[in-house]
């Protein structure tokens, strides 16, 4: 028990250098990265990273919301919405992960483990969130702040001049009737999980081919991952 322990506390100072923050109560880090599935098998652990989650969630949307009202004071309510939900949408928070190495950190069932659970990019763009939320709780707003400047906030130049915050459903859509003369179609081909802790496979079809297949925690979140390869797959067939 005492080797396991030791282990972990390893494992979170190795996190805390990546994130370059160390925390005052390591508990909450340590909650940050643990999944739901794990104190399945882990019965002493009582706690996992669904709340903080929710409170990153909340925390990272106050601070990309204050950052495009102060960067961006000619833009209409709706394009600065847009451009937050470009920036904290699933994949572009998992990519912020991976650059982290969060999913190397994550606790997770053997099972979950097994599926590919440190790679799936809702999995990680949930402890993204949580992680965030642990952060508040520990440093304050401020760190928080700098967490987010220092990891997420350079992306929004590229999404405003590249207007990557069409989302990939809209762009899908449009390339589809443009092109191909149809309107994607999206099915369900699989689901896994307690209906609290469900995933989704998706796929989309262009005139009834199959051109981009997503997981997600939800059907919305599955059919965005799907339209954007679907649109990845569209722009490199039509080059």
């Amino acid at each position: 028990m005492k080797l396991i322990k030791r282990i972990m506390m390893n494992n979170i100072e190795e996190l805390e250098k990546n994130i370059n923050i160390i925390f005052r109560n390591k508990e909450l880090l340590e909650t940050a990265i643990t999944h739901r599935s794990y104190i399945n098998e882990h019965r002493k652990v009582k706690e996992h990273n669904e709340r903080l989650e929710f409170l990153g969630d909340a925390v990272l949307e106050l601070i990309v919301s204050d950052f495009l009202f102060r960067k961006f004071n000619d833009r209409a309510e709706g394009e600065l919405t847009s451009f937050r939900s470009a920036l904290v949408r699933t994949d572009s928070l998992a990519i912020t992960a991976k650059k982290l190495k969060l999913g190397e950190y994550l606790l997770l069932s053997k099972g979950e483990e097994d599926s590919g659970g440190r790679e799936k990019d809702f999995l990680l763009a949930n402890t993204f969130e949580a992680v965030l939320g642990a952060i508040y709780l520990d440093q304050g707003y401020d760190i928080s702040k700098k967490f987010v400047e220092q990891h997420l906030l350079p992306k929004i130049d590229d999404i405003v001049e590249f207007r990557l915050d069409i989302d990939s459903k809209t762009r899908i859509q449009e390339l589809a009737q443009s092109i191909h003369k149809s309107t994607p179609e999206y099915e369900v081909i699989k689901e896994e999980g307690p209906d609290h802790d469900k995933t989704f496979t998706v796929v989309v079809k262009v005139n009834d081919k199959v051109i981009g297949e997503g997981v997600g925690s939800s059907k919305q979140r599955a059919e965005e991952q799907a339209a954007k390869v679907g649109v990845e797959y569209i722009e490199n067939h039509n080059k």
